[in-house]
């Protein structure tokens, strides 16, 4: 993980954006395997929960940092 965050933070990534990302990836590896090893069913709030965090990763990464406010 360290050199991956050193590699993201070099090209310009802030460390908000690397944590978000990795929430991200760990959510998605979490659904996979409640989905094909514990057989649980992917129900719509769910489905839409998960569609908000993507709009949250979208709204944290598409814009430049301007500092605090």
């Amino acid at each position: 993980m360290v050199p991956a965050n050193r590699l993201g933070y070099a090209s310009g990534l802030t460390g908000y954006h690397l944590k978000i990302m990795q929430e991200v990836v760990t959510l998605m590896v979490f659904v996979v395997f409640a989905w094909w090893v514990l057989g649980e069913k992917l129900t719509w709030n769910y489905a839409v929960s998960f569609g908000l965090i993507i709009a949250a990763v979208y709204f944290a990464t598409a814009f430049k940092p301007s500092g605090l406010v």
